[in-house]
């Protein structure tokens, strides 16, 4: 017993693992699995099925048996469907044998970008509220996160200014998420004009998470990396999950200059090997054929976005109208809660779950998300029941 203790009592666990908190959204939905007829407006996954032809693509390949390895850079045909696609809706061109890379969800492609370009001690900013994974990809890599606050008076948009006084001698990324997940929040072309003319100045390396990108309602813009001076020092990253409903085929991808493929391809090949061939050949027939399916997904969802805006507003949470993704982000400090407490509540007395605004930073702490990826039907009805638990708290 002794012995054991002390072998339980060594470090273990590396430093900059045991201090990172689990994701505050999943914390919170351990709660709701706990019970029954809950209203979700909590993950972020679209309720609609994956087209039919992207099935039937996946279903068709497992009959044929090509169900083996791929390049580790995944197959060639859908690296040249990515390029022609990021090349037409982007604006900027990408060579499919040495400049694109396939992986398991987006999530792998920020992780493998980060350990490959990160030296212990580099700094990394990133804006919150933000994708809960930022920071503790961050620190994964050995990175040191810095925080660049954005706020509801800017409709959550990154003010460049603001961008510039974070950076240090130290500083070697910026991390873009625009559409942003939770708030919805996008940047207009004068922002990226500038932000790239920052990144220029300073010599930074720019992610850029595209992920809602084709869920934009309003200005669409051609991403960052297609700015003067910025193909070069940009990672490009993009995926399927959300605009072609693809969440558990686990497909994403970068794009970028090759010496950054490169790299990102050597801890692929290591730790991953190759993403799912079933699902790269599904993925492959997204790009070919189901851009109507996409379009239609997106008409819904801007439909319900202004449904939810408006009666959010009407029972007294104040919520900007978002210009992208399937999120808003409606304060409810008016209520005199905070947001776990609002969260917790709404959970417990009317069973409709949302996010508090917290797991995504401290300066989300007075708002809450919510996913409008759910029916018409249920997005009314949980903000009836939203407008009671005000009233009756």
């Amino acid at each position: 017993m002794n012995d054991l203790k002390s072998v339980r009592n060594k470090n273990r666990i590396a430093d900059n693992i045991k201090d990172i908190p689990k994701s505050g959204i999943r914390d919170f939905f351990e709660l709701v699995n706990t019970m029954k007829d809950v209203i979700s407006l909590g993950i972020g996954e679209p309720d609609f099925t994956t087209p039919w032809t992207i099935r039937e693509a996946a279903i068709y390949s497992i009959e044929k048996g090509m169900t083996s390895y791929t390049s580790n850079l995944g197959i060639m045909s859908l690296r040249k469907e990515i390029c022609k696609y990021v090349d037409k809706y982007y604006g900027v061109s990408y060579k499919p044998e040495n400049e694109c890379i396939i992986t398991v969800g987006v999530s792998e492609a920020l992780d493998l970008i980060l350990r490959a370009v990160i030296n212990p001690g580099d700094e990394v900013i990133y804006h919150e509220p933000c994708y809960v994974s930022y920071r503790a990809e961050i620190l994964m890599a050995r990175g040191v996160p810095v925080v660049l606050n954005t706020y509801e008076k800017n409709d959550f948009s990154l003010d460049p200014d603001e961008l510039e006084k974070k950076i240090t001698p130290k500083t070697k990324l910026l991390i873009l998420n625009f559409p942003c997940n939770p708030t919805g929040a996008t940047l207009s072309q004068e922002q990226r004009e500038r932000i790239a003319e920052i990144a220029v100045k300073h010599d930074l390396l720019v992610i850029t998470d595209e992920i809602y990108s084709e869920l934009t309602y309003e200005n669409r813009q051609p991403t960052i990396a297609s700015l003067p001076g910025m193909r070069d020092r940009t990672i490009f990253l993009h995926g399927f999950s959300k605009a072609f409903a693809m969440t558990g085929f686990r497909i994403g991808y970068a794009c970028g200059p090759d010496d950054f493929i490169d790299a990102m391809m050597k801890i692929h090949q290591y730790s991953m090997l190759c993403a799912p061939t079933t699902a790269q050949i599904a993925a492959e027939e997204a790009l070919k054929n189901c851009m109507k399916d996409m379009e239609s997904m997106r008409t819904e969802y801007m439909q319900r976005r202004n449904v939810i805006v408006k009666h959010l507003n009407e029972i007294g949470l104040k919520c900007y109208k978002p210009k992208g993704s399937f999120y808003v982000f409606p304060r409810i400090s008016d209520t005199g809660m905070t947001s776990m407490e609002f969260a917790q509540g709404l959970l417990k007395k009317h069973n409709v779950a949302v996010v508090p605004g917290t797991a995504f930073g401290a300066c989300g702490e007075g708002f809450v998300r919510c996913s409008y990826a759910s029916s018409m039907e249920n997005i009314v009805e949980a903000v009836k029941r939203m407008e009671l638990f005000i009233k009756k708290s």
